[in-house]
């Protein structure tokens, strides 16, 4: 139980202080406010940055459904193992949005608005209201990027001292441009956990973010198996 535990751990504390960030004192639905999109970008990666080290020992730091399930595609992660850890990502986040909820509800005239506790969306509404083709491709495209990142270097050929920080600001990269299409997911289970506490639209918006990121990690798996594995042991 101590790698799913410490998945749940790492899920719990990466929506904790990344939508913490996000909702109480970054961005909302109606515009930038407090530490803005860099504030929200560097909460995310310094998050991951954190976890890695403090978990990655123990479970290999997914603390993504969308990593899991890639890793199980490139056959560095058994079924039953995968299974575990995507529960326990799930519970970990929706644990994180209920104590941004009781937190966030404290505060004096607090409402749940649409896309409340750093929720993802797209369209009219939502920060820049990009469409829905947009929002899919950006977060498929970008977790595609990142599982390309995270599968070199947490090979025998990456610099492991230096793997946690790799991982950490692609994930800052990938925030500064993906924040103002959709609130940046790239992550299932981040999704998953304030959505399920927002309600609205961003539950019925929630399909994008499982589905987007697990294609894009899939695909990732495949060119990494594919093509860059071969020419990185070469």
């Amino acid at each position: 139980m101590k790698k799913p535990l410490a998945e749940l751990f790492g899920t719990f504390s990466l929506v904790l202080f990344g939508c913490g960030a996000a909702g109480i004192s970054g961005i909302t639905a109606t515009g930038p406010a407090g530490i803005g999109l860099l504030g929200i970008s560097f909460a995310f990666g310094l998050a991951v940055v954190v976890m890695a080290y403090a978990i990655g020992p123990i479970s290999g730091c997914h603390i993504n459904p969308a990593i899991t399930i890639s890793m199980l595609v490139a056959g560095k992660i058994k079924a039953g193992e995968a299974i575990g850890y995507i529960v326990a990502q799930f519970v970990g986040a929706t644990l994180a949005a209920g104590l941004l909820y009781l937190i966030q509800s404290g505060a004096p005239g607090f409402m749940m608005k649409e896309w409340a506790l750093g929720s993802n969306g797209w369209g009219p509404g939502y920060l820049a209201a990009y469409n829905t083709t947009s929002a899919f491709v950006t977060e498929a495209v970008m977790t595609f990027v990142f599982l390309l990142v995270i599968f070199k270097t947490t090979s025998k050929w990456g610099n492991s001292s230096m793997t946690g920080l790799a991982i950490g600001l692609t994930l800052v990269l990938i925030h500064l441009v993906a924040i103002p299409i959709t609130g940046t997911s790239v992550n299932p289970a981040r999704s998953f956990g304030p959505a399920i506490f927002a309600g609205g639209l961003a539950l019925k918006q929630l399909w994008l973010f499982i589905i987007a990121p697990i294609v894009g990690g899939i695909v990732a798996a495949i060119v990494w198996k594919g093509v860059f594995e071969d020419a990185v042991k070469s």
